[in-house]
């Protein structure tokens, strides 16, 4: 069980009270889409399984799966999150995306969920709505030799996808 003066499990440094527990409790919501993502799986590590319900997006809660959910959380040690990028869900901004990597640890295996998130505001409150795995595909015209390559791998385009060019 994890106490207010633990590190919070999303690893932003902060204490769980300072940080993660007080959106797992209803006391506060998050404040934009990296909030909300680390609360939630703030929540996987917790076992919260409502929270995780609770803020999905209204209308779009129908196949979640709330018995696959729990035997995933409780079957798991959550080992670290590392968000990777987020987009939008500033200030005047309804929607954000949050790409991230959830380890965790399962029959004695490591493993890692890769998911690019989608996030909306509604209602003057931020919800999950839907996530894809792995990299967001990002839209290229062209791609030059030396810029990065479009496949998400952080490398030169000539020296990843580019190398049979």
């Amino acid at each position: 069980m994890i106490s207010g003066s633990d590190a919070c499990p999303c690893r932003s440094g902060l204490e769980f009270a300072q940080c993660c527990e007080p959106y797992l409790t209803d006391a506060k919501q998050p404040s934009g889409p990296e909030a909300l993502m680390r609360s939630r799986y703030s929540a996987f590590a917790t076992g919260n399984i409502d929270y995780l319900e609770e803020t999905l997006l209204p209308g779009t809660r129908d196949d979640f799966d709330r018995k696959g959910a729990a035997e995933w959380a409780a079957a798991s040690e959550w080992t670290g999150l590392e968000v990777r990028a987020v987009e939008g869900g500033g200030p005047g901004e309804d929607e954000g995306i949050v790409e991230f990597v959830a380890h965790f640890r399962q029959q004695d295996a490591d493993r890692v969920h890769h998911e690019t998130a989608n996030f909306k505001r509604q209602d003057g409150r931020w919800w999950y709505v839907d996530g894809i795995m792995g990299v967001r595909p990002r839209r290229v015209e062209k791609v030059g030799r030396n810029d990065p390559c479009s496949c998400g791998s952080g490398k030169k385009y000539k020296k990843c996808c580019g190398i049979a060019a």
